[in-house]
């Protein structure tokens, strides 16, 4: 009982913990979910996007990150930068303004909430006499503009969100200047945008939406100009000369306007219906740009013909006789063009269009012919096709990495060149220690590689498993391909496509050797695919071989759905990871775990039914086990059965209940009268309890029926070079866990080098290891005779690792849902173990081997366990004593797919989904902490009319 003690206090052992474990959460990756605002600032070169749950993030060059958080949690419905300012406001869905500064605070800029203010009308007012609608910072930095739907324009001064009262604005006194037939027949309305003139600062232009548009005097207080147009407003754009703007409209199209100097009524110099003559959808926003050659951009969201093209999320740009309407698959959030904001420039000279999309941020390069797309360092669309599996590979050799590179490249020929041009900030943070990959498996049977060295996750290589089957897609149509005549003149661009052609052709899992090159990924239908690294596009035939997992046993019929239909003959790949063999599993099930030692050539896989081992050298069946339970049905409806078993899975819960409530009046001495099934459950039950030595702070754990489902289904495969049969000698093992907490081992003969093509791989089976508890085993390691892990394939020969410790006894580790358990090796005798908490609920989700070096020196580092539970905690456990060091509360016990999302790297951090399209990356480590520190100055600006130079208030708020 001398280990279950609960250990003293040991001052010297926390200081080395605090020095070695601290829980970080450190940077979103990916793409923002459910996007609801955009903004850009062309004075910092930084752009921000705010979220429906109340987020917002600013982007500059790659690394410059900042992320707020309103405390409403509220949409965020506008963004505008203060001009020539490190600041920002916020306009959210309950009406509230919000002023956001980049401060300066321990050698890197911070995103703070300065104030908050919510607009109110005198008393008894209905609320949409303060509804904001229109937001305008004006270029003097000290007043917002506020345009409401009442048609009222308040006046606020910056930074204390005072109302100016004497200079709002009101319709009344808008309408004055309007012919009173105007007057009798419509109201001004809400007013839908405002404009400062670019060249007049005291000239404001105000659009409602009913089609009048006015020209206001800030000095006199008065309308100039009144514009009147037809068609209901949606936005409007100033000339860069303000000599004219344009006004686009509900009807879809778009009108410019004159500015006289004197006071006549003006009429519009051209109104046009770029889809026309047919019905059109509204044009939403609209930009007029200058250039040196005398043709403008004209670029506009909307305005597609109704009844054949309603449902497109277009942006089309139209330069001379050039006309392109890109169409996004999508809803289009807000876009922004990025030109020359120097006040002396004489033309606007458009490079690049911005476009944030519901599920996407695209960029055109507007200075190359064709416009092509620019390749994002960050906010990759992570969940282009739905992220089915993740795999983190630590500390990618030089080599490795520039082949993969290099694949990449291959594949983005078709993207621009251009610098990327939100530049705005500077990244400070130190380099990267090391290269890190992280691999995504998707629903469409791709995989994409991901850097995941920084900050920003950048996508280096895209593999597709397509090619090896027969879908309903063919490979050859072209989405983009266009008549000479096609009208409208659509181009499809982004990178998000959530339809897949066959669910079958999901990634379930991945396994990179980062030695050889050897890439394994199985799939939803039973496919495991063996790849090598090719520097060059080839053609070659895929090896097939079937794996029956099911060994002919009777009376099993699979009701699931079939497997993926493959390609005949030769296949043509493109350079990069390509198939070389494929092992498909019947039933084809999904596949439940992978293992690959690139070592010895082989490849594990485990499904619902069994697993298995192939020799992928020899292309050749090693064995195969069937795990099936003879109750196990549900594994044999497969996944697109489950709903057909709800009833059954009700009453399985229900026995077990009953077990367990049985099993109680046992252990308290109560006598029931179950009947004799029950009562052999109820001692099974009880002689598995006794076994267990209870610690204080531990709990029973209820044992598990034989007879509950999916007993069979593989959770995880470990190779291990150890000692098997006896002491003395060590050979190749294999060894397998199951739901049903069985493990069993297999010794293996892999043939010398000089005859590994000559000789069969054979494998037996050594052992047979059944956990009284009957948990999930979700992790299994063989620790040397330093107790320390065994490294990995390959990882000695390299020189990355000391060679494992022969001489010492080794140890076996075995990780159920419930407890960790040391077993001595060969006997498999229990020599220690740690049990959770099971009458709190708490299981084991994700367990991994990380190591922790010191903060403090470099000189120590040590090896132990991060385990994720189904309680989204994340526990530290040491190796090999199994002393729980720290426990940190990570993820929202709720949030079932993030944690089961979870990956941990070998040097103790982590991913998991918040989203469907991003990544929460975390740290537990003190020395190994991924996290954005960057700097955004402020310089002196000359804008418009004014020359700012920051004084020591602005000097206070510089980044």
């Amino acid at each position: 009982m001398r280990r279950f003690l609960r250990p003293g206090h040991d001052p010297v052992r926390e200081r080395l913990k605090r020095d070695l474990f601290q829980f970080n959460k450190t940077v979103e990756h990916g793409f923002p979910h459910q996007p609801s605002a955009l903004g850009y600032s062309p004075f910092l070169r930084l752009m921000a996007i705010g979220t429906r749950s109340g987020a917002i993030k600013l982007y500059g060059a790659p690394g410059v990150e900042f992320m707020g958080l309103h405390e409403e949690n509220n949409t965020v419905m506008q963004i505008h930068f203060i001009p020539d300012q490190c600041q920002l406001v916020t306009l959210l869905d309950d009406n509230s303004l919000h002023l956001w500064s980049l401060k300066q605070h321990s050698g890197a800029s911070e995103l703070r909430e300065e104030h908050r203010f919510t607009l109110k009308g005198p008393p008894g007012s209905p609320p949409s006499a303060t509804q904001i609608t229109a937001v305008l910072p004006h270029s003097s930095r000290e007043v917002l503009y506020l345009g409401t739907e009442s048609g009222n324009i308040f006046v606020v001064e910056l930074p204390s969100f005072r109302v100016v009262e004497d200079r709002t604005i009101t319709s009344e006194a808008v309408l004055q200047r309007v012919p009173e037939d105007y007057c009798n027949r419509r109201s001004c309305e809400l007013v839908e945008a405002l404009r400062e003139h670019p060249k007049n600062p005291d000239q404001v232009l105000i659009g409602y939406s009913r089609g009048l548009i006015v020209l206001w005097d800030l000095q006199n207080n008065k309308a100039t100009h009144h514009f009147l147009s037809s068609q209901q407003l949606e936005n409007l754009y100033w000339q860069r000369d303000g000599s004219k703007f344009i006004s686009c409209h509900y009807d879809g199209s778009y009108t410019q306007w004159p500015v006289s100097s004197d006071n006549r009524q003006p009429e519009p110099l051209e109104n046009t219906v770029p889809y026309g003559p047919f019905p059109c959808k509204a044009i939403s926003k609209i930009y007029w740009q200058t250039t040196k050659n005398g043709l403008p951009y004209i670029i506009f969201q909307g305005g597609m013909p109704r009844a054949s093209y309603g449902d497109r999320h277009s942006i089309s740009v139209v330069h001379g006789s050039q006309q392109t309407a890109f169409d996004f698959t999508s809803r289009v959030i807000d876009f922004f063009i990025i030109f020359s904001s120097e006040p002396a420039a004489e033309f606007d000279d458009p490079s690049a269009m911005v476009v944030l999309a519901e599920e996407e941020l695209v960029v055109i390069d507007l200075k190359t012919a064709g416009w092509p797309a620019v390749h994002p360092p960050y906010l990759a669309s992570l969940h282009c096709s739905a992220i089915t599996c993740s795999h983190h590979v630590s500390n990618i050799p030089l080599k490795l990495w520039e082949r993969i590179i290099s694949a990449g490249s291959k594949q983005n020929i078709h993207y621009s060149n251009m610098p990327w041009p939100i530049d705005g900030g500077t990244n400070v943070a130190p380099d990267p220690p090391q290269r890190d990959l992280l691999l995504t498996g998707h629903e469409d049977g791709t995989v994409r590689f991901w850097d995941a060295s920084g900050v920003c996750l950048h996508l280096l290589y895209k593999l597709s498993t397509v090619r090896v089957f027969l879908t309903d897609a063919d490979p050859n149509d072209n989405m983009n391909t266009l008549g000479e005549e096609e009208w409208p003149p659509l181009r499809k661009v982004g990178t998000f496509d959530p339809y897949s052609d066959d669910p079958r052709l999901g990634i379930q899992k991945i396994f990179l050797c980062k030695y050889s090159g050897y890439l394994a990924v199985a799939g939803t239908a039973g496919q495991v695919l063996v790849m090598e690294l090719n520097d060059e596009d080839a053609e070659h035939v895929v090896d097939h071989a079937e794996a029956d997992l099911l060994q002919d046993q009777e009376g099993y019929r699979w009701k699931g759905h079939e497997k993926l239909k493959t390609r005949d003959g030769s296949v043509r790949f493109e350079a990069g990871f390509q198939p070389f063999v494929l092992v498909q599993c019947q039933p084809p099930a999904v596949v439940t775990s992978l293992a690959l030692h690139s070592e010895w050539k082989l490849v594990a896989f485990g499904t619902s039914h069994g697993f298995g081992l192939f020799d992928h050298q020899q292309k050749r069946l090693v064995f195969v086990k069937c795990t099936l339970h003879p109750s196990d049905q549900l594994a044999l409806e497969g996944p697109l059965s489950r709903v057909k078993s709800l009833k059954k899975s009700l009453r399985q819960s229900f026995r077990r209940i009953r077990r367990s409530r049985v099993s109680s009046r046992k252990r308290r001495g109560g006598s029931g009268n179950a009947s004799e099934v029950q009562e052999a459950n109820a001692k099974f039950d009880q002689d598995a309890l006794q076994e267990m030595e209870l610690a204080p702070v531990q709990r029973k754990i209820e044992a598990r029926s034989a007879e509950d489902s999916f007993t069979g289904f593989v959770r995880t495969l470990y190779f291990a070079d150890t000692f098997l049969r006896d002491s003395s000698r060590h050979c190749p093992s294999l060894w397998a866990g199951t739901n049903g907490g069985t493990v069993y081992a297999f010794s293996l003969r892999v043939p010398p080098a000089e005859r590994r093509m000559d000789e069969p791989v054979k494998a037996e089976q050594a052992k047979e290891i059944q956990l009284m508890h009957r948990a999930p085993v979700v992790g299994i390691l063989v620790l040397d005779g330093r107790s320390t892990p065994l490294p990995e394939p390959l990882e000695v020969a390299h020189d990355l690792s000391k060679s494992p410790d022969m001489q010492g006894s080794h140890q076996l580790l075995v990780v159920s849902e419930e407890q960790f358990k040391v077993f001595t090796l060969p006997k498999v005798s229990s020599k220690l173990k740690l049990k959770l908490t099971a009458l709190e609920g708490c299981r084991v989700r994700k367990v991994t081997v990380a190591n922790f070096g010191s903060c403090k020196t470099d000189d120590y580092s040590e090896n132990d366990l991060a385990v994720l539970t189904n309680l989204g905690d994340i526990q530290i456990i040491s190796l090999p004593f199994l002393k729980l060091q720290i426990r940190y509360p990570c993820i929202r016990k709720e949030d079932v797919s993030g944690i089961a999302s979870c990956v941990f790297t070998k040097y103790g951090q982590g991913f998991y989904l918040i989203s469907p399209s991003e990544f929460e990356r975390f740290s537990l480590s003190t020395k190994w902490l991924v996290e954005p520190r960057c700097i955004v100055d402020m310089p002196e600006v000359t804008s418009n009319n004014h020359v700012h130079k920051p004084g020591t208030e602005n000097a206070a708020r510089k980044s």
